[in-house]
């Protein structure tokens, strides 16, 4: 039976797995009917070499919440976050089985995102119904100029939490009664991991990479001297795993104070911790600074400067980074982050054709 109810509205079911939990919710059109996670702790995850090998546990765990969120209802889509592809456009994109083979071989990298898709997948099989995923973390719409760097061969890569970044500003757009397209700011997303982009046109014209460069956050480094990781890679019994562990992974909060939590290390400083008080202020600092880089290349105007994630709900932080930005442009807070929603949202822009979806080209075809 198909889970189109009385008001013609679609049953949607969006999967979010992340690093510690697989997050799962089931849309009636706009509304959300049920909402779990379920987490993983680590020595249920070190059963499993890799990422990869994750699948059939995770699988299990969503088709449990389905059974019993759905009542047997068949979906008219299932839709899973995007992991590490290769550059797409902004939007829904088909999920199919070449792009989760991509992404279980995790050429660009392992990371429980990349696990959306073939979960998504492996349910619309068993639904008989479309895969999708909306705006994975590799959107890439940047303007030429911000591709370049000056060594030759070497550009700079698309890679952001797109997914949350496009729906706060679509979300604000529509708060304040424009169209996206006409949306001129910079969107902040502070979480475990930092990255920014300046929005032109609908489009996310540049962006602060957290992989690359910009402010250190909970666990990434952030921009660090090229000189001092050309030592790193050089020192004695040095390791391209663990360096790039050390960079991403096991950097920011987590190297300079022992965790990767901004609320513990925001508890500390409150508490008179002056290490904590010392690198909180450098990570807004920094933050600061990677807003009016953007700011400037959008060559101001700006309608807004848009906070959003989990840091987003720290007074710590935010007020401080309103502070340092708002001569810039107004700052709008939108605390956390509703993936799945955005998940969803993009799916039903699909099934009720708002949006075509688009189809995914593996890199060098």
């Amino acid at each position: 039976m198909s889970g189109r109810g009385s008001a013609g509205a679609f049953l949607v079911l969006a999967v979010n797995p992340g690093a510690t939990s697989t997050k799962m919710g089931l849309f009636r059109g706009p509304e959300l009917l049920r909402e779990e996670s379920v987490r993983h702790p680590d020595p249920d995850l070190a059963r499993f070499p890799a990422v990869r090998d994750q699948l059939g546990m995770r699988l299990g765990e969503v088709r449990a919440f389905l059974a019993r969120a759905a009542g047997g209802e068949r979906l008219d889509a299932a839709v899973g976050r995007g992991g590490l592809l290769g550059p797409v456009p902004a939007g829904t994109l088909v999920a199919t089985a070449e792009m989760a083979d991509e992404l279980l071989r995790g050429e660009r990298g392992e990371h429980a995102s990349n696990l959306g898709v073939p979960l998504a997948l492996a349910i619309a099989e068993e639904q008989r119904c479309p895969a999708y995923t909306v705006d994975p973390v590799s959107v890439d719409e940047l303007d030429d100029a911000a591709r370049l760097t000056g060594v030759a061969g070497v550009t700079r890569r698309s890679f952001c939490h797109a997914l949350n970044i496009r729906a706060v500003a679509r979300r604000h757009a529509q708060r304040t009664g424009r169209p996206l397209e006409s949306l001129r700011a910079v969107v902040v997303h502070l979480g475990t991991g930092v990255s920014l982009a300046a929005l032109r046109g609908g489009r996310m014209v540049d962006v602060v990479n957290p992989q690359d460069e910009g402010p250190f956050s909970g666990d990434r480094a952030g921009g660090v001297p090229v000189t001092a990781v050309v030592e790193m890679c050089f020192a004695p019994g040095a390791e391209r795993a663990a360096i790039r562990r050390r960079l991403f992974g096991d950097g920011g909060l987590h190297s300079l104070l022992g965790t990767r939590d901004a609320r513990e290390a925001v508890a500390r400083a409150r508490a008179g911790d002056g290490l904590a008080s010392r690198v909180v202020e450098a990570m807004v600092l920094q933050i600061a600074k990677a807003v009016g880089g953007l700011a400037a290349g959008l060559g101001g105007g700006l309608d807004a400067v848009i906070l959003t994630g989990g840091m987003a709900h720290l007074p710590e932080v935010v007020l401080p980074l309103t502070q340092r930005v708002e001569w810039i442009a107004p700052v709008f807070a939108y605390p956390g982050e509703d993936e799945l929603r955005a998940l969803a949202e993009g799916a039903l822009r699909v099934l009720g054709g708002e949006e075509a979806a688009r189809d995914y080209r593996l890199p060098g075809r």
